[in-house]
């Protein structure tokens, strides 16, 4: 099959790659009717990841069941289905309390960006849906494989309440699903900070009520004036670097918590702040599964449309270009069909 390769930084190639097949009664073969870039896929396309030169790459995608293991027996060939990042068989311990990204089982898509992708734990993992009618309709869908369940926990990890305000830092694709995240909670603020125009239009479509476009100190100083000196209740942390996680805390109020979903890269808590101020930290590797109960139904009755973060289409063959577009920030995200 073609599938998407990192060779190297800044080295996507499109490569024939053996296609996936059953191995273990537990697995499901999916045929990709779309895939995306994923913002954390620009770690090790800019090498701050370690690379293992010709792997796939690409964890995010919905398609057509092809093939199922024996002991699969929700679904069947043909049936369209949402596959989250994170693999999962639902029953241990850890998926009953809700983090199914930390099942016993855990395994996760590899080969998103490509013809054909292989689900490990198929019947805990994956979601069936309608085939999508329309383009629209396919975006969100596919959004609903990662980024929009992870915009989701990082609002529910800092605990967004009706009438409170919510500070999104970062701008990317999951920084404005959580935007969408805290205004359909019933946050009465919804502050992005965002300095890029496109991104500031998304956001403001998804509710944000403030946009900051200044960083740093000026940045925090912004947030201070709209919340009368007090801070937000509520911190969604959607970038992974220590600048964003910084600045995260310095606009919290005391007694409020932040949700952190960016991949931590060079990253050190102020703990004497968080002492000091008491205000917690929470978050991590989205629980995929455990939030499409709630979001499916909100995507299917329009109640909210988080396919408007892909403001790029393109053709797999065209996956370099795509990179390109995501690390230059000419994309905020880009759809890939096979």
């Amino acid at each position: 099959m073609r599938a998407t390769t990192i060779h190297a930084a800044r080295d996507i190639r499109l490569t024939d790659v053996a296609t996936p097949s059953i191995g273990s009664p537990t697995e499901a073969v999916i045929k990709v009717t779309a895939g995306c870039i994923c913002g954390s896929d620009l770690w090790p396309y800019r090498g701050e990841n370690p690379i293992t030169a010709g792997s796939t790459i690409g964890h995010e995608c919905v398609g057509v069941v092809e093939e199922v293991g024996s002991a699969v027996t929700s679904f069947k060939a043909g049936d369209f289905v949402i596959v989250p990042f994170c693999h999962c068989d639902n029953t241990c311990a850890h998926c009953r309390a809700g983090i199914t990204s930390a099942c016993e089982n855990v395994g996760f898509t590899e080969s998103g960006q490509a013809e054909y992708a292989l689900v490990t734990q198929a019947e805990g993992t994956m979601f069936k849906a309608e085939a999508p009618s329309d383009d629209d309709m396919l975006k969100s869908l596919l959004s609903l494989s990662d980024v929009m369940p992870t915009g989701w926990h990082a609002a529910v990890a800092a605990g967004v309440r009706p009438g409170g305000t919510a500070v999104v830092v970062g701008d990317g694709a999951v920084g404005l699903c959580g935007v969408l995240a805290a205004s359909v909670m019933g946050a009465e603020k919804v502050v992005v900070m965002s300095r890029h125009e496109p991104r500031q239009q998304i956001a403001k479509a998804f509710g944000a009520t403030h946009v900051i476009a200044e960083r740093g100190k000026e940045g925090e100083e912004a947030i201070r004036e709209i919340t009368a000196g007090v801070g937000a209740d509520a911190v969604l942390e959607c970038v992974g670097t220590d600048q964003s996680m910084q600045t995260a805390f310095a606009v919290a109020r005391p007694g409020s918590r932040v949700g952190f979903v960016g991949v931590p890269h060079g990253v050190e808590l102020p703990v004497r702040r968080m002492f000091q101020k008491n205000v917690g930290l929470f978050g991590g590797v989205a629980p995929v599964r455990a939030y499409l109960d709630e979001l499916l139904p909100k995507v299917l009755d329009g109640s909210i449309n988080p396919g408007l973060v892909f403001d790029s289409v393109r053709p797999l063959d065209e996956v370099a270009d795509g990179y390109r577009d995501m690390d230059e920030r000419r994309a905020v995200k880009v759809m890939l069909l096979p």
